[in-house]
């Protein structure tokens, strides 16, 4: 199969689990990077021995002509640069959120529905092991019916960390704990347990000197009757702490933890299934909160554009949780209870 040659957008903190995912799956080549910095640009090129530096993006996917380009940019730039690289025929690869707003979602999963190029959103904790076990567990209907669902995100941000981009903490190109931090958190909130009816939800900023929220709580109302809670803090002393997500059912309670939904730490079924036996090798110790799932999911990517499977995730699915995420930032706002769809 042919060999896919890839473009990458921003080269900050999150670009450096596509290239090392990249190399190690070898085989395939990125042929050019992008960022605004130059000696992380430079630093970058060097370090995974990249050719081609841009600083302007367009330049370089109309220079180079690649199959796919990774978006890694702040999160309010993916939309508009995804849609560049659809109307060139480029297939889009979009780490989350997928657009900070759903009319540029829209928009976008329209221009890559035009030209007929795929948009893969990234949500690599799909692909963390313990998600998988507790996935199929709902899938083989191991916990009846679903009664109550919680998301837990305790981590923590120093104000270094904002203030070291002027684009961090702003609501026109970053959003707050919930779009940027629990994005993923969100995304399994839906995947695992389905469409949601109605959500409320506070915010507040308490320890930091920026625009947008660092501690959020909120509630979901799912269409099959489950109840769910999410609770996000960026303010955890002294460091991250907690990313987990509790499924509490008819016959079954799961609790997948550590600090990037990680490790299994409850695993408890009325029946027993041979995939019990599995439970001690789920559990993982990631190096970031990131997880391991860059790797089997660019693999997929690389996979779809050669014509062997289906994607994991497309625009439409990772549209779900933008959804969900913006009906919290609403109801925040106007202490209204907001239905879905919006």
């Amino acid at each position: 199969m042919k060999n896919i040659k890839f473009c990458l957008i921003g080269c900050g903190r999150i670009s450096e689990k596509h290239l090392l995912s990249l190399q190690e799956l070898g085989g395939n080549e990125v042929v050019g990077i992008c960022d605004l910095e130059e000696i992380r640009l430079r630093e970058t090129a060097k370090k995974y021995q990249i050719s081609n530096t841009y600083y302007d993006y367009q330049k370089m996917l109309v220079d180079l002509k690649p199959d796919a380009v990774i978006i890694c940019s702040p999160s309010g730039l993916h939309a508009e640069m995804g849609i560049f690289a659809a109307q060139h025929r480029i297939h889009v690869i979009t780490e989350k959120p997928m657009s900070i707003n759903l009319e540029q979602a829209d928009r976008l999963i329209q221009a890559c529905e035009k030209k007929q190029v795929h948009l893969f959103v990234v949500k690599q904790n799909r692909l963390n092991y313990p998600i998988q076990l507790l996935k199929k567990a709902i899938d083989k209907n191991r916990f009846g019916r679903i009664f109550n669902v919680n998301a837990t995100v305790r981590w923590t941000r120093p104000q270094s960390y904002y203030d070291s981009s002027k684009w961090r903490g702003t609501w026109e190109l970053d959003g707050g704990a919930f779009l940027n931090q629990a994005s993923h958190y969100f995304d399994l909130l839906y995947w695992l347990i389905g469409p949601v009816g109605s959500v409320m939800a506070f915010t507040a900023t308490l320890n930091h000197q920026i625009e947008v929220e660092d501690v959020g709580v909120g509630i979901l109302h799912y269409l099959s009757g489950c109840l769910g809670v999410i609770e996000v803090t960026l303010n955890t002393y002294p460091h991250n702490w907690e990313g987990s997500i509790t499924v509490l059912g008819e016959f079954g309670s799961v609790k997948v933890g550590g600090v990037a939904v990680n490790k299994i730490e409850h695993w408890v079924f009325k029946d027993y299934d041979d995939d019990d036996k599995q439970i001690e090798q789920a559990n993982l110790l990631p190096q970031s909160i990131y997880g391991v799932g860059h790797l089997p999911f660019l693999r997929n990517v690389i996979e779809v554009l050669q014509g062997k499977t289906e994607p994991i995730i497309d625009g439409i699915d990772g549209r779900k949780s933008l959804e969900i995420i913006l009906a919290m930032y609403k109801s925040a706002q106007t202490g209204q209870k907001i239905d879905l769809p919006q």
